[in-house]
């Protein structure tokens, strides 16, 4: 199949308005970062997420006023996939000394309603964890196998045979699950994730994704070093770069002014901007090898010429490509969820910007180079 068989376009001509166009979307870019920032997800800033599904429709400022009243500081609260969706978002990691012996009441209950008859104590905790002790081994086993039924992280302190102590996993998605069945006892809820993120785990993650994407471009630098000429490799990293950089900046714009969208910054978003690095590479060097084939064939005509033939005769496979790749994007930036969404969008918007710069920044940078300097580009 083929589209725009004949096409005859000058884009050269229409690089200065390719240039504000670019600055324009850079600028703004830059303004949103430096005044809204980028939203981060745990991943990188540590902290706890909870998503719960509640069997009836909520009140998302309910439970806001809920965790904000009881303590929790720095908590987001917002719908997730739907009105019985609730996304609990806090940098707190650990529970608050003074409320850490109600969390442990919902335990204790069970062990008493499963065992009235058994006695036991608290011999150890820390911030995270709990641990009793039990008469007996068979006991401990017992309670042990029980809580676990019962949704509660327990296990044995030891494998022997003879131990007697149980440690309980306490941490602030306890706590969370506490005040909301205590303020909407009606309305029964379970847990579709949790993630928990110390903050240096969340610092080496950000270090990590950031190194990624650098040697990411150093890598593509090198290689089309080799493959074309370093002019054309300086060009489609700029390209690369001008995705990146404007891409990051419609999140930090569009987070504050579209919260639905749920653009943060995840490991998964970072994913998608290395995923949007190879995809737009390639569409380059396509672009590229057709423009070296005319360089080849028509080395007598104009730099000008010889670049615009290359773009008019792949624009035929840009935009089959593109445009097949866009529809598996959409239908999951519509339809994926919360969870795909930055990751979709991600994809969505870089996909429109990646294909821009392969013909405005990329090839334009490789003209005015050549065109500045005198150059003339021969293979």
């Amino acid at each position: 199949m083929r589209i725009f068989e004949n096409l005859n376009v000058d884009f050269m001509a229409k690089r200065k308005t390719a240039y504000i166009v670019s600055t324009t979307l850079f600028i703004i870019g830059l303004v949103s970062l430096f005044v809204n920032g980028l939203q981060l997800g745990i991943d990188f800033k540590g902290g706890t997420e909870v998503a719960l599904q509640f069997e009836k429709p909520i009140n998302i400022g309910d439970v806001r006023d809920y965790l904000i009243k009881a303590g929790i500081g720095n908590t987001e609260v917002k719908t997730f996939g739907g009105e019985t969706g609730v996304l609990v978002r806090t940098d707190m990691q650990e529970i608050p000394t003074a409320v850490f012996s109600r969390v442990l009441i919902p335990i204790e209950d069970e062990i008493r309603k499963g065992f009235p008859e058994v006695t036991f104590r608290r011999v150890d905790s820390t911030s995270a964890s709990v641990t009793y002790e039990f008469p007996v081994p068979e006991v401990t086993n017992e309670v042990t196998t029980y809580l676990e039924s019962k949704g509660f992280q327990s296990g044995r302190v030891s494998q022997e045979a003879e131990n007697l102590q149980m440690i309980v996993r306490v941490g602030i998605t306890d706590w969370i699950e506490e005040i909301i069945r205590e303020k909407l006892p009606d309305n029964s809820f379970s847990f579709l994730k949790e993630d928990n993120v110390g903050p240096k785990i969340g610092q080496e993650l950000k270090r990590d994704a950031i190194i990624a994407v650098l040697l990411a471009l150093l890598v593509i630098l090198i290689y089309l070093g080799f493959r074309f000429k370093f002019i054309f490799a300086l060009g489609a990293v700029l390209a690369l770069f001008h995705d990146v950089f404007i891409t990051l900046g419609m999140f930090a714009l569009l987070h504050k002014f579209i919260p639905w969208l749920n653009l943060e910054i995840s490991v998964n978003v970072v994913a998608a901007f290395l995923t949007l690095v190879g995809y737009s590479i390639n569409d380059t060097v396509i672009v590229f090898d057709r423009i070296r084939e005319y360089l080849k064939i028509h080395k007598t005509a104009e730099l000008k010429d010889n670049i615009n033939r290359g773009i008019n005769r792949t624009m035929s496979r840009t935009i089959i490509t593109s445009g097949t790749t866009m529809l598996v994007v959409a239908v999951l930036l519509i339809f994926g969820g919360d969870v795909l969404r930055s990751f979709a969008f991600a994809l969505t918007f870089g996909i429109l910007i990646g294909t821009y710069s392969s013909i405005f920044v990329a090839s334009t940078f490789v003209y005015e180079y050549a065109t500045k300097y005198k150059k003339k580009i021969q293979f």
